[in-house]
C-alpha cells in the first residue's frame, strides 16, 4: 500500500498512546486532514474519547501535516498518512476512487472496530462489513447553496454524488449544528440516521489580561469566510484588527488583505495566545456549519461579533453581537461600539463564556462514544 506511516514507538515507556492501547475497549479509524477545522475537531474529540476507553487511529488525507500537527496526533493515538486527495481538492471523481480500498485495508490491518469518516464522500463504496459513521463538517454543495444561486456547477456534480452515496452507505450521519443538518436535508434530502453532535474544545482560555485588539482566524482564501468585509471594516474601527490564516488556497483561490494586520497561517498555540488576549473576536462568515474559532473566543471570555447567519444564531443567541455579513459598515459599527464601551464588552464576554460551557468535550465525546457503541453492537448482532 502506497502510504506514509508516522507512528509512535510502542516500546517507549513514556509513550502514553501505546500504554493506552492496552486498555482500549474500542478502536476507531478516524480520517483527518491538515488543511482546515477538521484537524482541530479530530484532536479535541480524540482527547475526550480517552476517558471512554476509545482509541483513535488517525488516517490522514491531502497535504501532509506539519511536524507540530503530527506530534499532537501522536500524543493522542496513531497517525497514518495516506497518499490520497481530499474530495474538494481532487481534480475529478476518478482521483478519489482508490480511497475506499485503502481505508478498508488499513482498518483490517489495524483491527479497528469502526470507521469514523470526516467527509461523507469517503464512505462511498466502503466495505459493507464495517460499521461506518460519517460527519459532514461542510461540503461544496451546502457551500454553494449558501453562497450562490442557480444549479450546482457541472464540475462539482460528482462530489454531490459521492457525498450522497456516502451518507446512504453510512450507518450514522452526524452534523455539528442543527442549521447544517437542515442544509444537508435541503441539498441531499432528509437523512433518517442523522444526529446533531456539537463540536467542542477541551480547555477554558480565560484569565489573561484583555488587550485592545480584534482577532479573527479562518481560511481566508475561502470566499465563505468573508475576508473582504472584515478587511474593509478594519479601516474604520478604533482597534487594530488581526486576521490569522492563509490567504491562498490549495486550488489557487486567493484574497488580498490590506487594512487588517495579516498574521498568515500560524501554529495553533499562537492562535490560542492571540485569542486569550483579544478583547473582541470576530467571525464574518457567510457559510459556517459550526465555527471552532468562535468557540475558542468564547472560552477566552472575549466579546463576540458574529455574522447574522442561522448557525451562529442557533449556537450563540444572546451571547454575541450580530451584523449583516455583507455590510462592512455594520460590522465596523458593532466593533466600534464594543471597543468604546468597556462595560458592554465585559458583559458580552461573560455571556459568551457562560454559553461556551454547553460545548464541552465530555458532552461531545460521551455522545460520540454512545453512537460508536450502538453501531458496533448492531453490527455484531446482525
Amino acid at each position: 500500500m502506497n502510504m506514509l506511516r508516522i507512528s509512535a514507538d510502542e516500546n517507549d515507556p513514556t509513550d502514553f498512546p501505546a500504554r493506552q492501547r492496552r486498555v482500549e475497549r474500542r478502536r476507531v479509524l478516524m480520517t483527518v486532514d491538515a488543511v482546515g477545522g477538521v484537524w482541530r475537531y479530530a484532536m479535541e474529540l480524540a482527547r475526550g474519547l480517552l476517558a471512554h476507553d476509545v482509541g483513535v487511529l488517525f488516517a490522514g488525507l491531502g497535504p501532509e501535516p506539519s511536524r507540530a500537527q503530527a506530534d499532537e496526533a501522536l500524543r493522542l493515538g496513531k497517525l497514518v498518512w495516506l497518499e490520497e486527495p481530499l474530495d474538494w481538492i481532487a481534480p475529478d471523481e476518478a482521483a478519489v476512487k482508490g480511497l475506499p480500498e485503502k481505508l478498508c485495508r488499513l482498518a483490517r490491518e489495524e483491527g479497528v472496530d469502526l470507521l469514523h469518516l470526516n467527509l461523507p464522500s469517503q464512505a462511498a463504496d466502503i466495505d459493507r462489513d464495517l460499521p461506518v459513521l460519517v460527519v459532514s463538517h461542510s461540503c461544496v454543495v451546502t457551500w454553494w447553496h449558501a453562497m450562490r444561486e442557480g444549479p450546482l456547477p457541472k464540475e462539482w456534480e460528482w462530489m454531490k454524488r459521492q457525498n450522497a452515496a456516502g451518507m446512504a452507505r453510512a450507518d450514522a450521519v452526524v452534523t455539528p449544528s442543527g442549521s447544517h443538518a437542515q442544509a444537508i436535508g435541503q441539498c441531499y434530502g432528509e437523512q433518517p440516521r442523522l444526529s446533531v453532535v456539537h463540536n467542542a474544545i477541551s480547555t477554558f482560555l480565560q484569565g489573561a489580561d484583555k488587550e485592545p485588539f480584534v482577532f479573527a482566524a479562518a481560511r481566508w482564501w475561502d470566499e465563505g469566510k468573508n475576508a473582504r468585509v472584515l478587511d474593509e471594516a478594519a479601516a474604520h474601527v478604533p482597534w487594530p484588527v488581526l486576521m490569522a490564516g492563509s490567504a491562498l488556497g490549495a486550488n489557487g483561490q486567493a484574497v488580498r488583505i490590506s487594512n487588517a494586520r495579516h498574521l498568515e497561517e500560524i501554529p495553533h498555540d499562537e492562535v490560542v495566545s492571540q485569542v486569550r488576549r483579544a478583547g473582541i473576536v470576530v467571525s464574518p462568515s457567510l457559510y459556517e456549519p459550526f465555527g471552532l474559532s468562535v468557540l475558542e473566543g468564547a472560552r477566552a471570555g472575549a466579546a463576540l461579533v458574529l455574522s447574522d447567519i442561522p448557525t451562529y444564531r442557533e449556537l450563540w443567541g444572546e451571547a454575541a453581537t450580530f451584523f449583516d455579513p455583507r455590510d462592512a459598515e455594520a460590522l465596523a459599527r458593532e466593533i466600534s461600539r464594543l471597543a468604546t464601551d468597556s462595560a458592554l464588552r465585559a458583559e458580552m464576554g461573560a455571556r459568551a463564556l457562560a454559553r461556551s460551557r454547553f460545548f464541552t468535550p465530555d458532552v461531545q465525546a460521551s455522545r460520540m462514544a454512545e453512537l460508536y457503541a450502538q453501531l458496533v453492537t448492531s453490527r455484531t448482532r446482525a
